[in-house]
């Protein structure tokens, strides 16, 4: 039903983004799922193609890599709608921690682990805690070290806790304090 109300929405965001800047209106990325497998996510592209290949980070609201279109996007969260398309796929959730890339999962020690037992979702307590986790590891020194070291731990022990305190409550909590937190709302 999500993806039927948000087509109109693709539809516009799809031109905007063949308009900003040369390549598809979709980004594919391979993230880790549920029991440990692969699977990729859809997202709206909101960088300059082959930006990836300079690092998986987004530092600080204005990265070179990110487009006119994309910084919109970004900013209100837009670009992760078209995984939506990953829900009814089956590889994800609505609520559920957030996917990581293989490349950060090795990090993961075993008790950290726990979080891959479950669905990923488009959005989980560490999208609304770290909302501006692009502005915390803009300005860091080291952003991926501050990541690994700092922010990456935070989000999987609130992870953590959501898998061991599910409730539907919660669950629909988390989306409503999401969409509040995505247009400026303090949760």
């Amino acid at each position: 039903m999500g993806l039927v109300v948000c087509l109109p929405a693709f539809l516009i965001f799809g031109i905007w983004i063949k308009v900003d800047s040369r390549g598809g209106v979709f980004y594919r990325q391979t993230r880790v799922g549920r029991n440990n497998r692969d699977f990729r996510i859809f997202k709206f592209r909101t960088m300059r193609l082959d930006s990836d290949k300079m690092g998986g980070l987004t530092i600080g609201r204005h990265d070179s890599r990110i487009t006119a279109v994309g910084s919109f996007l970004r900013k209100y969260k837009l670009d992760e709608l078209p995984q939506l398309i990953n829900v009814i796929c089956g590889d994800m959730s609505l609520v559920g921690p957030r996917p990581e890339i293989r490349q950060y999962v090795n990090f993961y020690s075993a008790a950290q682990r726990q979080v891959l037992s479950v669905r990923p979702g488009i959005t989980d307590w560490a999208s609304i805690e770290y909302i501006n986790e692009n502005e915390i590891l803009g300005k860091s020194s080291h952003p991926e070290e501050t990541y690994i070291m700092e922010v990456m731990p935070a989000k999987i022990a609130l992870n953590q806790r959501f898998i061991e305190n599910q409730t539907l409550r919660m669950y629909f909590r988390i989306l409503g304090l999401t969409i509040k937190k995505m247009f400026g709302g303090n949760p």
